[in-house]
Order: structure tokens, then C-alpha cells, then sequence
């Protein structure tokens, strides 16, 4: 399914950038806002679900399809959820060939761009949200989680994007390494609680860059908990 956005939070890819918006000055924010509007003009974005019943076992997660999503982390994280939302989101191709051709000739450019599509895609995402949640009235919601959060491995990608027929669908593989091509793309799992459950927010705690970022070793954070 196609989606649509038409505007980016600058603030967020300057953090992206690992620069504090209070301290970006002007030429920064215009070249920020440049490679914003030449993204957008660029991507676009597909994405795929599918609902599934949820089963808790002593390893993970089970989906309906028998799928196991293992460890304690996603297990504790859907705690009260008897469904989910399983999705994927990708800019396609266009964001990534958009990034390459300015690493030929303007690093700093592409590293902006490159920043632009990780906000692109985490946008993206938020709509989605916002859309599965419609489907699910008078449902409760805990944050997407994707893999590579917490103790969810990343080797469940290749089996969630068959579930989503993703290769056919949105055009949305899987390296050997477990990596999604198209890279500005996010596999993810939403849980669906009947009633209500305690709200939580993505932490740095479950975050999977959390050794190497940035932003905590300036004693701060990216913006997204």
C-alpha cells in the first residue's frame, strides 16, 4: 500500500545528525531543509501487514502462522496484548540511490539525506501506527517493536517479510545478513490489548545502538523516547 508524507521534523534530523537543534546555525538548517524537500520528492513509500493472533511461550512470542518471536524482552513487552499488527514500511529504492549518488560528490549532503530518510522512515511508521490503530477500536496499544530491539534478534526479519508476502508486495528483501534492502525500511510488530495496559515508551534501555550512541555519551538523546 502507498503512503504519502510531505513534511519532515527538522529538529529530529538534526539529531539524526548528532547535532543539537539549539545548535544548528542557519546554513545547517537550510541544507537540512533542502535535502528534506529533495527526499520527499523522491521516495516512495510502501508498506504491508497482516493481524495475528498472539500465544506466550516459555521461548517468545508465537504467531498464529507458528512463527516464534524469540526472548523475554517482547514476551514482557506484549504482556496483555492478545493480538498484533505485523508490519513493514520501506522509502523504496529511490532513497537509497538518492543517498549514493550524493556520496559521489558531497559527503556532508549525503550524510543529510541519509539522516532525512531515517526521519522519512520512522514518519512513515508513525502513520501506519495511527492507521492500525483505527482497525482496532477500543483497542490499547504498547509502542511498535522491531527487531533488533532488546533480545529480538534480527534474523526474524527474513520470516516476518514472508509472512507479509513483502518481496512480492512492497518490494522489501532480506540481505544474508539480515539486513532489509531497500535500507531506509523497518519490520515491526504493534500489540493489541483489549482493555487497558500500561503505557511505555521506547527507552535507550531496549534501544539497539545504546553502547555506541552518540547522543548519551553527550549526556543526552535522540528524541525519539
Amino acid at each position: 500500500m502507498p503512503i504519502t508524507i510531505t513534511q519532515l521534523n527538522t529538529d529530529e534530523v538534526l539529531r539524526y545528525m548528532g547535532c543539537p537543534p539549539e545548535k544548528a546555525d542557519e546554513p545547517l538548517r537550510a541544507q537540512v531543509e533542502s535535502c528534506a524537500r529533495e527526499l520527499l520528492g523522491a521516495i516512495r513509500p510502501r508498506w504491508s501487514w497482516r493481524g495475528v493472533d498472539l500465544s506466550f511461550e516459555e521461548e517468545g512470542v508465537r504467531l498464529e502462522n507458528g512463527l516464534l518471536l524469540p526472548g523475554e524482552d517482547l514476551k514482557a513487552h506484549l504482556a496483555g496484548c492478545g493480538r498484533a499488527a505485523v508490519f513493514c514500511a520501506t522509502l523504496g529504492a529511490e532513497a537509497d540511490a538518492l543517498i549514493r549518488r550524493a556520496e559521489r560528490v558531497d559527503m556532508g549532503r549525503a550524510l543529510a539525506l541519509d539522516c532525512c530518510a531515517s526521519a522519512a522512515v520512522e514518519a512513515v511508521c508513525d502513520r501506519i501506527e495511527a492507521e492500525l490503530q483505527e482497525k482496532y477500536p477500543g483497542g490499547s496499544f504498547p509502542f511498535r517493536y522491531s527487531p533488533g530491539y532488546g533480545d529480538l534478534p534480527l534474523e526474524v526479519q527474513g520470516p516476518i517479510l514472508e509472512l507479509l508476502d513483502a518481496p512480492r508486495r512492497v518490494g522489501l528483501c532480506v540481505t544474508a545478513n539480515h539486513l532489509l534492502t531497500p535500507r531506509k525500511s523497518v519490520t515491526a510488530v504493534l500489540g493489541v490489548a483489549e482493555g487497558e495496559i500500561e503505557r511505555t515508551k521506547r527507552s535507550c534501555l531496549s534501544c539497539p545502538a545504546q553502547g555506541s550512541c552518540q547522543y548519551r555519551k553527550a549526556g543526552g538523546h535522540c528524541g525519539i523516547s
